[in-house]
């Protein structure tokens, strides 16, 4: 018997041995060190079933390896607004060079890995056109904003084990300052501008798709008043009282940020309908008489105690028989495994908050004093997900 063959049967042996470990752990051990194994490798390319798994399994490694390299390509094409350039039809790469003031060599470059990436497609002879995904990010303006908003994070990831292990200022944490729950409450417009309105912005680019799902999932025909806490510029509840026309909407937020929220209202002639309350979520009780109180990726951000803090707010603040409405990312998504891996990773950065699992969210909503608690099914899990709560 060759060594391969001696070391796979005392593997086996060792499976169904040893009762310190359970079943599962000593089988899960023999995977572990089957897959180390160079030669287990060599032996299952053979295999014309087992090649087709291992192949796949390599691609899911390189893409873990090469990520990074993928969203800097994305983020190249956003910040030359190469999908604006392609949008009315093929150009050449000398074109697209001049337009972006791009050495042609290097936008050649660029083309060819935005095509593997399904960005950019080839149209013929050093042509170009919108590959699937570039047209895609075309029709939702948030991605572009996410993307450019993304470099903060990219500069902090450049050492993750001191992002993980320190929790020294970072360039999320600066942006986000205004955000901070010890930072004061008598913030003025002045005070703290380019952050609050920033911010704002950027959510409200990046908010259109969350906001149209939520609105087709949340039960609102029957209510009467919304009360959306943290919500910024006004955007949600805007979309909501469109939606709804018999719905009256208020929004609370900071000082810094209500401006913002009564603009928008004007702008879209919503002024008999909406209003804003400026406050402290974590040190102020919210503006009562509402039926339903939202919170729409705010929670999120924010860590345990500060969560148990706003909804037992909204708990004493909310009608009785009203019901309360959390959309945000959640961990543990199965449809998308990957967005618990940025959230935890940006809201490390951001040095507050994390993604929680329906689990969770659940306990809290019961300890504040909310029942029937369940999830609604929207139809991006990636993006939102959807949970509501009696009062």
């Amino acid at each position: 018997m060759d060594n391969a063959r001696l070391e796979r049967s005392s593997e086996l042996a060792a499976v169904t041995s040893g009762s310190h470990k359970t079943l599962s752990e000593r089988i899960l051990g023999l995977r572990d060190r089957w897959l180390a194994n160079p030669e287990f490798h060599r032996r299952i390319l053979r295999i014309p079933f087992l090649r087709t798994i291992a192949r796949r399994k390599a691609r899911r490694l390189f893409d873990l390896a090469a990520g990074f390299s993928y969203s800097q390509v994305l983020a190249a094409c956003v910040k030359l607004e190469l999908f604006e350039l392609l949008a009315q039809g093929a150009r050449r790469t000398s074109e697209l060079a001049a337009d972006t003031a791009l050495p042609e060599d290097a936008m050649r470059c660029l083309l060819r890995a935005a095509t593997e990436l399904e960005l950019v497609a080839a149209a013929g002879d050093d042509n170009w056109r919108l590959g699937e995904l570039g047209a895609a990010s075309r029709g939702n303006p948030g991605i572009a904003a996410m993307v450019r908003h993304n470099q903060l994070l990219y500069r902090d990831l450049c050492d993750p084990i001191d992002l993980l292990a320190k929790r020294a200022e970072t360039e999320v944490s600066k942006y986000w300052t205004y955000g901070s729950a010890t930072s004061p409450v008598n913030d003025t417009k002045d005070s703290l501008p380019d952050n609050a309105g920033a911010y704002s912005d950027l959510m409200a680019q990046s908010q259109s798709f969350v906001a149209d799902d939520v609105l087709a999932h949340a039960p609102l025909a029957n209510r009467h008043v919304l009360l959306d806490v943290g919500g910024g510029s006004g955007f949600f509840a805007t979309q909501a009282l469109k939606k709804h026309k018999h719905l009256r909407a208020q929004v609370f937020d900071r000082p810094t940020v209500a401006p913002l929220a009564q603009r928008r209202f004007s702008e879209e002639d919503l002024e008999g309908r909406a209003s804003v309350v400026s406050g402290d979520m974590f040190r102020e009780e919210l503006p009562g008489g509402a039926d339903v109180i939202s919170f729409v990726r705010v929670l999120h951000d924010h860590d345990d105690d500060q969560i148990r803090l706003v909804l037992s707010a909204a708990r004493r603040a909310i009608s009785e028989g009203g019901m309360i409405l959390i959309a945000e990312p959640l961990a543990e998504t199965r449809h998308s495994p990957g967005v618990g891996v940025y959230f935890h990773l940006y809201l490390r950065a951001m040095r507050s908050g994390r993604p929680r699992s329906k689990g969770e969210l659940t306990g809290f909503l019961e300890d504040a004093g909310f029942g029937e608690v369940r999830e609604i099914a929207t139809y991006q899990p990636l993006l939102v997900r959807l949970m509501v709560a009696s009062a």
